[in-house]
């Protein structure tokens, strides 16, 4: 259940036209009351000789005791209702009640003082009720509506339990604002799937991932082919700036513009501009890497190194960095997103639009130390398109790998905070990355999987030895799934490369949890080709027939290893 405060206005009348009229795209069937302050207010949907003039009065008649000054501020309240697509459709007698709750929630009507504000509730769909209270009370005072909105959200939650509906998450203020109705009717008219404040907003995130410039920024927004305006002061500087999409025109033939901070609270100029000052002042101990060419596979293989790196932070670090990380993670996801495959690219664009959410909270971010992040979605970026095949491949679906269990950990992060609404967006993201992996990751596991299969026997057994010898906890558990063999075939490139494989798996295994993960065996792959810098993509590798012990060359240095 979604009640919505809407702004105050000054014509009762009007809003009642609109009420009981057809709407705006004529979805509007069967207007009539619901329920009224004195429970005999006329309806002028029901009752033919009722009018609109006539409920118009009753709802303005205690004005006559307000003072001039009192009349003159906007005085209509509106609430709108609304259940959801999934929930049982309630009874008139059902709808009243709630209208009732709710006057009283937000302190515009309370039946045992019986000198509220009068009001009236209005059905004309199956799915929702608008509530119309007049601003002033019958003993002469002006209600107080202080904390209104976060009032009836309590209330909706209680009677959602009540009335057996979805049970939605209670917000903290902090989610970008949802499409009006007359947004999502104009958008079902143009057959668009999203509404134009949606689309921008995507087109909005993606354009400031990993961006480091006004320059570059608005550059990205004009490539997208939105329309831009910015808003300069007399002394030249940019306070702000709004867009639009060219086909999304008004009455009068003009764009819709909508400014950056209407689509989301961090995406006004100012909170944009909080990332690119943080990417220009070092921090101790941090390095700032210098602008280079990037390639799709190189990208990617930069992404699922920062990721495993921000993982402890989101997991063991400070709020405000752990904050950090998470709204960078976002913009990791925005890039990955743009630049991605056919056949992923739709679980990416719903798992960044899941996140969305989640990269918000009231915990401030501390800027700066996540530059890695925000880096590495300059490096997809500028990487350009993936093709989806050979190294590029292997490494998105080693990012992707990645990038789940940063994303698990912000769902952890968020849970410990309190942050429902978070918590459960970011849970959805990890789903949308679950179904994009499994996509991404089937022909380069594939691959290895055959190579490991032509192992020779002694080899394999060998290879078992190690499992056991270095995750025994996991050792029957790797041994019985269907990537076993992959994992076979990634430790003998481990040791072909120069690594001790027993060390390098249980150092893998043993940094970040593995409970959420589908298949153990994927993920020591991707760990282990990772931290040994091994190519993702092994289709043209030689499979290895030498047995462990008998290199003739030492490991490499285990302390650069360990700290990858």
């Amino acid at each position: 259940m979604v009640p919505k405060i809407h702004k105050r206005g000054k014509r009762t009348i009007g809003l009642l036209y609109y009420l009981y009229g057809p709407g705006k795209a004529e979805e509007h069937v069967d207007p009539h009351l619901v329920a009224s302050w004195d429970h005999a207010a006329p309806d002028p949907g029901r009752d033919p000789e009722a009018t609109y003039k006539q409920l118009q009065q009753l709802l303005d008649q205690p004005f006559a005791l307000l003072t001039d000054d009192q009349r003159a501020k906007p005085h209509v309240w509106h609430l709108s209702v609304r259940n959801g697509p999934t929930d049982r459709l309630l009874t008139d007698e059902e709808w009243g009640d709630v209208a009732r709750r709710m006057v009283a929630a937000a302190g515009i009507d309370d039946p045992d003082q019986g000198a509220g504000c009068r009001w009236v509730a209005v059905r004309h769909a199956d799915d929702h009720i608008h509530i119309l209270a007049t601003l002033a009370r019958e003993d002469g005072y002006r209600p107080d509506l202080d904390r209104d909105a976060v009032r009836v959200q309590a209330e909706a939650r209680l009677l959602e339990q009540e009335l057996g509906l979805r049970r939605l998450k209670p917000g903290d203020g902090t989610a970008a604002q949802r499409p009006t109705s007359a947004e999502r009717h104009k958008a079902e008219r143009q057959g668009r799937e999203r509404t134009a404040r949606e689309e921008l907003r995507e087109t909005v995130r993606r354009a400031v991932a990993g961006a480091v410039s006004e320059e570059e920024f608005f550059g990205r927004l004009a490539a997208a082919g939105l329309l831009v305006k910015t808003r300069v002061a007399p002394s030249g500087d940019l306070l702000g700036f709004k867009v639009a999409l060219p086909d999304d025109r008004n009455k009068d033939g003009e764009p819709v513009y909508y400014p950056g901070a209407r689509l989301a609270p961090d995406l006004s100029l100012p909170r944009i501009r909080e990332r690119w000052s943080a990417d220009t002042v070092p921090q101790d101990g941090d390095t700032v890497r210098p602008l280079r060419p990037a390639d799709p596979a190189m990208a990617r293989r930069s992404t699922a190194a920062v990721a495993w790196q921000a993982l402890l932070i989101v997991e063991q670090g400070e709020d405000g960095l752990a904050a950090a990380h998470i709204a960078a993670a976002g913009e990791v996801l925005d890039a990955l997103a743009k630049t991605s495959a056919a056949h992923t690219r739709s679980d990416l664009q719903q798992a960044a639009w899941a996140f969305e959410r989640a990269s918000r909270s009231h915990v401030r971010a501390v800027r700066g130390h996540d530059r890695a992040l925000r880096q590495a979605a300059r490096d997809l970026v500028r990487g350009g398109p993936a093709l989806g095949r050979g190294e590029d491949g292997a490494s998105t679906a080693m990012a992707i790998d990645m990038l789940f269990f940063l994303i698990t950990a912000a769902a952890h992060w968020h849970a410990r905070k309190g942050h429902a609404q978070q918590a459960e967006a970011a849970q959805q993201a990890a789903e949308h990355l679950r179904s994009a992996y499994r996509a991404a990751a089937g022909h380069p596991l594939a691959v290895l999987h055959q190579r490991g299969r032509r192992l020779s026997r002694p080899l394999l057994q060998q290879q078992t030895v190690i499992l056991r010898e270095a995750v025994p906890h996991l050792a029957e558990q790797v041994l019985a799934e269907g990537g076993w063999h992959a994992l076979a075939a990634t430790l003998a490139d481990v040791e072909a490369a120069g690594h001790d494989p027993a060390v390098l798996l249980a150092d893998v295994a043993g940094r970040r949890e593995l409970g959420t993960a589908e298949s153990v065996s994927d993920v020591l792959v991707w760990r282990l080709r990772r931290a040994a810098d091994l190519p993702a993509d092994a289709a043209s590798a030689p499979v290895p027939q030498r047995m462990p012990g008998t290199a003739s060359t030492q490991p490499r240095d285990r302390d650069r290893r360990r700290h990858r």
